[in-house]
């Protein structure tokens, strides 16, 4: 079963459990995917791969919302946000540790040779391929930064 059958699925156990706030947020990544699917110059069907893109980028923006939404001290919206988040993350893969993203990333500069902070470019081209959805763009990059100096 792909992600998206399994949103399908989950949508209509999310109904008659009358969970609203999952039913919501599985509605809204259904919409993603469909919108994926029927976009210009889409062959009308959407990969796991794909479909996980979308769904790191939904998390991404309910996390920054709800900042935002502390920062202006309405915590009700910002609760609304990261419940939205987690159940979105239950589709994800398992995110990496900060000791598995160093073992991860030591492996990667070993691999492109990298020895400087000059070559971070490099050695970010293969880490943001190689750890898609299982680690933050920003956390990668810290850590390569790091690593690198």
């Amino acid at each position: 079963m792909d992600l998206f059958d399994r949103i399908s699925a989950d949508i209509k156990a999310a109904m008659l459990a009358k969970d609203k706030v999952r039913l919501e947020t599985l509605r809204g990544i259904k919409k993603e995917f469909l919108e994926a699917k029927t976009a210009k110059g889409g062959d009308g069907t959407l990969s796991d791969e794909t479909a996980t893109k979308i769904m790191t980028k939904m998390v991404k923006q309910r996390r920054e919302t709800a900042e935002i939404y502390a920062q202006q001290q309405r915590p009700e919206l910002a609760a609304n946000e990261l419940a939205e988040a987690a159940v979105i993350e239950e589709y994800l893969p398992k995110q990496l540790t900060e000791e598995e993203l160093t073992e991860e990333l030591r492996k990667i500069i070993a691999q492109t040779g990298a020895t400087s902070a000059k070559e971070m470019g490099k050695v970010m081209g293969v880490a943001s391929k190689a750890l898609a959805g299982r680690a933050d763009g920003r956390a990668i990059s810290a850590k390569v930064k790091e690593l690198l100096a």
